[in-house]
């Protein structure tokens, strides 16, 4: 059983960088451990975690466009943006440049977090239906259109790219709920991420669902003191 389970993990998180390149491996890497610096500056309500979230994200805009997984790779190119936004936002509302008070949302921000939602499906949608124009260096040559394509991975991609679209809104509005969404989305991205032989990110979801629990516990916990003063 020891080594069935061993010959599984070999498979799973070995096996797939074979066929890699060094250069592919060190940039998954580096977008992990910028990813998760950036998740440790968002714990403690630091702006830092918009400088290291946007490493993380240009690197994986690359990846994940080369994996396939559309839906994760414009998620990312939506967070550049958000983190600019973010980044703006937070310096503005912060008394020493660094650090932000938290609240949690109200019911016409849940309001307009359901539209993005919906609007994020549909949109993520529409682009995995034009896919195969996509994969096929954008000719109509030989390209039907339709998601005929797609395995529960893609699937999956649309939905968490909906749900992380939220939480990144959220994020930048410095509202508790957003870790919420995140908790949901990566707990769902492990398994895909295995699925599409991206192991190292399959590991760091694992991590940022750790990371998401005690950011959402410790905005909570600083909610609660600053109401209390």
């Amino acid at each position: 059983m020891l080594i069935f389970d061993r010959m599984n993990l070999y498979d799973l998180f070995v096996k797939p960088y074979e066929s890699y390149d060094s250069l592919q491996i060190m940039l998954e890497a580096s977008g992990a451990i910028f990813g998760t610096l950036s998740v440790y500056f968002s714990i403690k309500k630091n702006i830092w975690v918009y400088p290291t979230g946007i490493i993380s994200t240009l690197i994986y805009v690359y990846i994940l466009f080369n994996f396939g997984l559309l839906g994760d790779c414009l998620i990312n190119v939506y967070y550049t943006i958000m983190s600019v936004y973010g980044w703006i936002l937070w310096a503005k509302n912060s008394e020493d440049r660094i650090h932000v008070d938290v609240t949690w949302a109200t019911q016409k921000e849940w309001n307009y977090a359901i539209i993005l939602f919906i609007l994020s499906l549909g949109l993520v949608t529409l682009i995995y239906y034009y896919k195969p124009y996509i994969d096929n260096h954008f000719s109509m040559e030989g390209t039907n259109f339709g998601l005929y394509h797609l395995d529960w991975a893609n699937w999956m991609d649309v939905f968490t790219t909906s749900i992380f679209l939220v939480g990144m809104w959220f994020m930048a509005k410095q509202r508790i709920e957003n870790w919420i969404f995140w908790i949901i989305g990566d707990i769902i991205c492990i398994p895909m991420m295995i699925f599409k032989g991206l192991g190292i990110t399959s590991v760091q979801y694992l991590v940022f669902t750790i990371m998401a629990i005690l950011g959402y516990l410790s905005w909570k916990k600083s909610f609660k003191e600053k109401k209390v003063q």
